[in-house]
């Protein structure tokens, strides 16, 4: 069954979180997916995956790449799912895929301090339960923690 997870930011950026969360990812051997909503934030995404931090290294592409189809991190705008990811990250508002069941994980992002950010997320959450999909709400404590919330 698919996991919908909703991860809550607050006082915090994608940017400083997303790394994190697809080391964690390619720990476990999955592939993934990352969709923005627009070439630009991909494109500004591509750069940061490759600066964020002097000791490590994210292998990853744009969608443009002739060989987005063995890349373990791929930078999309759009639902296709190039490299067979079983797990896909969505933020700034991107939207469910059509082919959401076919994940073992979905990853919504979102920034608690936009209220139109929000409203998606709890379409998001509606649209999720009425699927069926187990439905995992985490949102990051004070001492930068993610933990569920109910």
């Amino acid at each position: 069954m698919t996991e919908v997870l909703f991860y809550h930011l607050r006082g915090v950026t994608v940017e400083s979180v997303l790394p994190s969360l697809l080391e964690k990812s390619l720990q476990r051997g999955w592939r993934v997916v990352v969709q923005a909503t627009t070439e630009e934030r991909a494109d500004a995404l591509d750069s940061h995956l490759w600066t964020f931090r002097d000791d490590s290294f994210l292998p990853h592409a744009t969608w443009r790449v002739a060989d987005a189809a063995q890349q373990p991190i791929l930078l999309v705008v759009d639902d296709g799912n190039p490299n067979g990811a079983k797990i896909r990250f969505l933020i700034d508002g991107a939207g469910l895929p059509p082919d959401s069941a076919s994940y073992e994980r979905l990853v919504l992002v979102f920034n608690g301090d936009d209220d139109e950010a929000v409203a998606q997320a709890r379409a998001a959450w509606t649209a999720s339960k009425a699927q069926g999909f187990e439905v995992i709400y985490r949102q990051m404590d004070e001492t930068g923690r993610w933990q569920q919330r109910q």
